[in-house]
């Protein structure tokens, strides 16, 4: 990305806007109990819903966006909820991602295909994928209009094709603020005997 792309999120943020959406991704939300404990990497955090999330439930939160005004207010909602998250300004379209193995790699609602076979790489043996990104679809839904920032049906199944897949669907998804995404869901895990 850009500097005027790294610019547009942060007048985004700064603007206001996800201001409201301070819940974690529910597909998160569902399988927390089943995934690995330990070190997570959330990819194109945002303003931090689900690294905070994830921080209260013990795990140690490694958070990665370009926007600097959206990690200044994740820092805040973590100091207030008394948890810690480590944050990182980068452009993921052209960065060096941390020099870790992470238990989880969570990303949500963010699409860069090429970046996905990176962040295998970075999973622990019996680490878990979890990803939710915007899918192409013709209906009249939330999320990008240019279909640049949409996986093509199937792709993301495809780009974890190396892991073993737990769940996955395609569908169109009630959110929590009334509106519909059209979003493809994994979840996956590198394999591991009792994975």
């Amino acid at each position: 990305m850009s500097q005027a792309d790294r610019d547009k999120w942060d007048t985004r943020y700064r603007q206001g806007s996800y201001q409201a959406r301070t819940h974690p991704t529910e597909l998160l939300v569902e399988w927390l109990p089943r995934l690995p404990r330990g070190r997570v990497l959330d990819v194109a955090c945002g303003a931090g819903r689900n690294s905070v999330y994830l921080a209260e439930a013990g795990y140690e939160v490694d958070a990665i966006d370009i926007s600097s005004v959206a990690l200044d207010r994740l820092r805040e909602t973590a100091q207030a909820r008394g948890v810690k998250v480590s944050c990182t300004e980068t452009d993921l379209e052209s960065c060096v991602l941390p020099n870790q193995n992470y238990d989880l790699i969570v990303m949500a609602r963010y699409t860069q295909p090429s970046l996905v076979p990176t962040l295998l790489r970075l999973l622990r043996a019996g680490g878990h994928f979890l990803c939710e990104v915007h899918l192409v679809t013709d209906r009249e839904v939330s999320g990008p209009s240019d279909p640049a920032f949409r996986m093509a049906p199937n792709e993301l199944l495809k780009l974890a094709a190396e892991l073993q897949v737990l769940f996955y669907r395609e569908a169109i998804v009630e959110d929590p603020d009334g509106g519909q995404s059209a979003l493809a869901q994994l979840v996956a895990c590198r394999v591991i005997a009792g994975c």
